[in-house]
């Protein structure tokens, strides 16, 4: 039986595990935490008294589209513990709520209907976002410099007004990549416009875990893969080189050895780590996400979840009875140094200004929860610097969303870049597979 060593239990490394250990390999993944899922992952916080109550560290969510993703829960066995939605609700401040759902119509027309209905946008800007939809779908696949220029760029050209940028384009986009319209890359936001809003009538569904994230990971769904060995708290400290190849990893203080080798490790890891693959992160550099976790002593909403309009949170989701709230702020750079205090009062503040029941509720208790390093920047230009799954070194392959797996830094994104090595190591291995599932269209 060949062997492998994947060094990260963040999504992209489990991906690459459950593949090849579903194709017989024997795996052991190392981590450094005591837990799996790196940047989608969740833990205890205080309750009342000597309880903990599990939280999420973000509230992480997939769309229909996410083929990859949805496969890889699949092999775990926790398909099942998805939950989506097909309404989204967008709200002004005031509470004034819009709904868009896919109708009647075949896609790409299927949201005709709600669309035409939506109150936070004007006929003028209704029309702008219609025409920026045709552009992108006739534009997809036929211009080469998308990589190359930013989505606000590309939305000036098209003529958008500034409210349907505001509170369309960038609303969905911001939150999908967790970027600004000026530093994405045009090539990005239309993969998200394409993929989750026109390709198919039900692409857009919303999946949201019933469960805590930890949860989706546990040691039931890796008993269903088999041959996966779990390493915690066991950081791999150096690769060994010798004659060429990977020969080893030093972790715990042991070398450890296996046929082949799997780095799914944030960016800016590797080198020190494997500091002989010379990797280029020219370009490369992190955007932050905020989540916000409250909990009131009385309901606040039945919404399951809305995305606020025209102010700093950018979400809101339901996580019980609508007395814990979970508020979501992707690109968070203006909340970095902003103390504690001061981000619960913003949040708080802001979240009045859509449900007036904040105003005599009491907040009995609340988080906040900065991911400094949540994704890599998916800005212009950074495409032709994402390296591939294999190295220099025949038996080292490389995984992580930051790798060229075709996607932006997203958990599909993740999956799929440990898919692709773990077809690269099924290949030199003399073992090819296929694992990576095509896009819906």
């Amino acid at each position: 039986m060949p062997t492998a060593i994947v060094i990260g239990g963040g999504l992209a490394g489990l991906a690459a595990a459950a593949a090849l250990g579903g194709a017989g390999f024997q795996v052991d993944l190392f981590e450094s935490r005591g837990f799996l899922g790196g940047r989608a992952t969740s833990y205890p916080v205080p309750g009342a008294g000597d309880s903990e109550e599990v939280i999420d560290n973000c509230q992480h969510v997939l769309l229909r589209c996410c083929v990859n993703l949805l496969d890889f829960y699949e092999r775990l066995g926790v398909a099942d513990r998805i939950e989506f939605h097909k309404r989204f609700h967008f709200m002004e401040p005031g509470g004034r709520t819009s709904v868009l759902q896919s109708g009647a119509l075949p896609a790409p027309l299927h949201f005709t209907g709600s669309f035409a209905k939506l109150t936070f946008l004007g006929l003028a800007d209704k029309m702008a976002v219609a025409r920026g939809l045709l552009a992108l779908r006739r534009e997809r696949g036929q211009r080469g410099d998308l990589d190359r220029i930013s989505m606000l760029d590309w939305l000036r050209e098209k003529r958008q007004t500034e409210r349907a940028i505001r509170r369309f384009w960038s609303q969905v986009l911001v939150s999908a990549i967790n970027e600004e319209l000026d530093r994405m890359a045009a090539s990005h936001g239309f993969q998200v416009f394409w993929l989750g809003f026109l390709a198919r009538a039900n692409s857009y569904e919303m999946g949201i875990p019933a469960v805590p994230l930890g949860d989706l990971y546990g040691a039931d769904a890796w008993s269903r893969v088999g041959n996966v060995r779990l390493h915690l708290r066991a950081p791999v400290e150096r690769v060994i080189v010798e004659d060429g190849a990977i020969r080893g990893v030093a972790a715990q203080g042991l070398a450890r050895t296996a046929d082949y080798y799997v780095s799914a490790l944030p960016f800016e890891r590797v080198p020190a780590v494997a500091p002989e693959l010379d990797l280029n992160l020219e370009g490369f550099e992190h955007s932050p996400i905020t989540g916000i976790h409250l909990w009131f002593d009385r309901k606040i909403t039945d919404l399951p979840h809305a995305t606020l309009l025209d102010r700093t949170i950018q979400w809101m989701f339901n996580k019980s009875e609508g007395r814990y709230l979970q508020l979501v702020v992707s690109a968070s750079r203006s909340l970095l140094e902003m103390p504690r205090a001061d981000v619960i009062a913003l949040a708080s503040r802001e979240l009045t200004e859509f449900f007036p029941q904040v105003e005599d509720a009491k907040l009995e208790k609340a988080h906040v929860v900065k991911e400094v390093r949540a994704t890599f920047s998916a800005r212009a230009g950074l495409e032709q610097n994402r390296p591939p799954s294999a190295t220099k070194f025949p038996n080292f392959f490389l995984a992580g969303d930051w790798t060229r797996s075709g996607w932006p830094a997203t958990m599909e994104g993740a999956v799929r870049s440990g898919y692709l090595a773990a077809e690269a190591v099924a290949q030199a291995a003399g073992q090819p597979r296929k694992f990576l599932l095509a896009d819906i269209a």
